[in-house]
């Protein structure tokens, strides 16, 4: 549901010509960020890093840090952007594909842990280490088989390393005591509920442990549960990821002298971010009502990407011109494309040339996952309400 100071805003936005727009309203991110903090802090719950892919935004980074352990990063540009934004926190270094260029950067950024992809990656990082008289926390990223049916995204065979691969990366440690192995990454699936995150964090802790009890290893003991936790966008108004729960039943997997660790992302910031822009022409075609609105998926690529209807709502401004009353609407945008579409046959009691809509749900993996420059549309603006 969109909050009055973000209503009130959008207001003001389109009578200054600033739409499309991104509002973020950080007092309502704040509340849900400490929120999770609050309930995260039962005994043996995991350490919270902030996945800053979901949205790396200077305010919203700012917003989230006091509540969180650490970010995560997952590319030299990502590392040197929070770096910047958050000069003292917490850093740990994920994903695929890291450069010599990136690795030797985390080193001299002073990265808390870098998450090792694969044993090329850790020989690469071992001869930098070693090259530059540096030494390195790391953790090997584990990608397990197992049956993943239902989940919203599967981290399949880039990501990490099978347990045949990961037996590979001690012959390399043995040999560069430069490395420190901290213990072990797991980042499996996306789209969890509390119930199905918690047996997977129990499958990963499982491995691991049995894992670093046959290598002899004899160091810290730490687990990156990974992200993943379930968004609904059918259900804006409600978050149904139960994160009561799942820090109660999490926390009682641990055991003394483990540290465990998360990385939610999408989880975090996604409730409190609006796209907001206008709508330009209501027409009918072959039988269907179409609501063309300023800007388009290419600013916003949530909904196209996920292949879901965007919730929304219509902040009426009782402007003259063509309307459509009390039927199922589809909600596109300016592209020349028939994919640009928010959302498809919703119903609306009416709407108008003129209206405002407000797509809720765009906090996270919205602007800047989408290919902005596409027929060269003005850019959106962005506003950051703080109270």
């Amino acid at each position: 549901m969109i909050t009055r100071r973000v209503e009130e805003h959008a207001l003001e936005l389109a009578t200054s010509a600033q739409l499309p727009a991104f509002v973020y309203d950080l007092a309502a991110l704040r509340e849900h960020v400490s929120a999770v903090r609050s309930v995260l802090s039962v005994p043996g719950a995991p350490e919270i890093f902030y996945a800053a892919k979901a949205n790396p935004d200077v305010p919203v980074l700012n917003t989230v840090a006091p509540y969180v352990d650490g970010i995560e990063v997952a590319s030299g540009g990502e590392l040197a952007h929070v770096r910047e934004a958050l000069p003292d926190a917490r850093i740990a270094f994920g994903g695929p594909g890291k450069t010599d260029e990136e690795l030797d950067l985390a080193l001299r950024l002073g990265v808390e842990r870098i998450h090792v992809e694969s044993p090329y990656e850790l020989s690469r990082l071992a001869r930098i280490t070693k090259d530059s008289g540096r030494e390195a926390e790391i953790m090997l990223r584990l990608n397990l088989a197992g049956d993943r049916s239902g989940v919203a995204l599967a981290m399949s065979g880039p990501f990490g390393m099978d347990p045949e691969l990961i037996d590979s990366c001690t012959e390399i440690l043995a040999t560069s005591p430069q490395l420190k192995l901290c213990g072990i990454h797991a980042h499996l699936a996306s789209g969890l509920n509390d119930t199905a995150m918690v047996a997977q964090s129990a499958e990963i802790l499982t491995w691991g442990r049995a894992w670093l009890d046959r290598i002899g290893h004899t160091g810290p003991r730490d687990f990156n549960l990974g992200g993943g936790m379930a968004v609904d966008y059918s259900a804006s108004d409600t978050i149904t990821f139960d994160w009561k729960r799942y820090a109660e039943n999490v926390a009682a997997l641990a055991q003394p002298g483990e540290t465990l660790r998360i990385e939610p992302g999408r989880a975090i910031t996604v409730y409190s971010g609006w796209y907001i822009t206008e709508v330009l022409d209501v027409k009918k075609a072959h039988g269907q009502w179409y609501a063309v609105l300023r800007g388009g998926t290419m600013q916003f690529r949530t909904p196209v990407t996920k292949q879901h209807n965007q919730p929304f709502t219509v902040i009426h401004r009782n402007q003259p011109g063509p309307t459509v009353t009390d039927e199922p609407v589809t909600m596109v945008g300016q592209l020349c494309t028939p994919k640009d579409v928010f959302a498809r046959d919703m119903p609306t009691d009416h709407i108008t040339v003129g209206d405002l809509v407000a797509f809720s749900m765009a906090g996270a993996y919205a602007w800047n996952i989408s290919h902005h420059d596409f027929l060269m549309h003005p850019k959106p603006t962005f506003s950051y309400l703080t109270a």
